[in-house]
């Protein structure tokens, strides 16, 4: 089976997007591309390889030939095509984040189910081979019971005004960098702790990015069912210092940490083990992941579940930060479920 798959929003991210699904011809086929911008859906049709071009999405569910759509959109526009192409019966991969609301995400959640169709977070870092190794190891209790966590994904942005666009407004973007790159480090604390989150405290910050609405920079604890502590380190306003690494666990039995390519675990009172993996292009590799599980019928590492704990994890930070206070992550509600 080979799945034909339609991209809504023809923006930078949808570049890797394609080269994800072009490297896989034998599961993937890019049948139409949509975006408002007539050029830019004609650019990415092209790099395509001659995908049908649309400049309505609705259209493309409609008369776009597609099994699968791919959702490259602005942050604030995730919700309603989400639930646009789960009413056309279309499979879905969503760009993080899955939205911007409780409410939404329960729309979401009602549509998809509805439907019967699969949705994927695209969350790519997930990917990476030392994160599916550390996974096996917390998992197979090779740290025994986790005790903390950490995760970080720092860089300097040379954003400006001029470039920035709808990512510097709150309205459109969510928030600041915590619900953009900071969505990052929070999905993936979540999955390697394996645990519902519970609660949340969190401080923001703008050290250099003062002309957005939301922050630069943030940090935030998460607490987990079962007693586990996380951590997560984000910014666009500085590089971070070395060594700080992309994530690392503690447990009862051990440590692993990694800065995403090298994964080092040291048992407690063992030997320390160092594994290399090559590096990953994670955002093509997500795509791959999606279609190949769409063709075999497999669920997805993250779904619309996943995705909504890690965005109320967002949202309960955002009240930690305004409000002074440690948030329960049970006191989010959308319509009342």
């Amino acid at each position: 089976m080979t799945v034909a798959v339609g991209i809504i929003g023809c923006g930078n991210i949808s570049r890797a997007h394609v080269r994800g699904h072009l490297a896989v011809p034998e599961q993937a086929r890019i049948a139409a591309v949509a975006d408002v911008d007539a050029a830019v859906a004609a650019e990415r049709a092209e790099q395509a390889g001659g995908a049908r071009v649309f400049t309505d999405y609705r259209a493309m569910l409609d008369d776009g030939g597609v099994d699968a759509v791919d959702i490259c959109l602005p942050h604030h526009l995730h919700a309603d095509a989400i639930i646009a192409a789960a009413e056309a019966g279309k499979h879905i991969l969503c760009e993080k984040p899955l939205c911007l609301t409780v409410e939404e995400a329960e729309r979401i959640a009602d549509a998809v189910r509805a439907a019967g169709v699969t949705l994927m977070c695209a969350h790519n870092q997930l990917m990476m081979p030392a994160v599916a190794r550390a996974k096996e190891l917390i998992d197979s209790g090779g740290l025994g019971r986790v005790y903390e966590l950490h995760t970080a994904d720092s860089f300097f942005n040379d954003f400006d005004p001029a470039s920035m666009g709808w990512r510097a407004h709150a309205e459109t973007s969510g928030g600041g960098e915590l619900i953009d790159t900071g969505y990052h480090p929070a999905y993936l604390l979540l999955h390697l702790a394996g645990s519902r989150p519970v609660e949340v405290t969190a401080m923001l910050s703008t050290h250099r990015l003062t002309f957005m609405e939301g922050e630069d920079s943030a940090r935030v604890l998460v607490r987990f069912e079962g007693g586990a502590v996380g951590e997560i380190v984000t910014s666009w306003a500085y590089d971070p210092a070395p060594y700080t690494d992309t994530f690392s666990v503690v447990g009862e039995r051990g440590s692993l940490w990694s800065d995403g390519t090298t994964l080092h675990h040291r048992p407690r009172g063992g030997e320390l083990a160092t594994t290399r993996f090559p590096r990953l292009d994670s955002v093509p590799a997500v795509c791959a992941d999606f279609t190949a599980r769409i063709r075999d019928g497999v669920r997805p590492v993250h779904t619309e579940d996943e995705g909504t704990d890690v965005l109320k994890v967002i949202l309960a930070a955002y009240a930690s930060a305004r409000d002074k206070r440690t948030v329960a992550l049970a006191g989010l509600q959308g319509s009342g479920r």
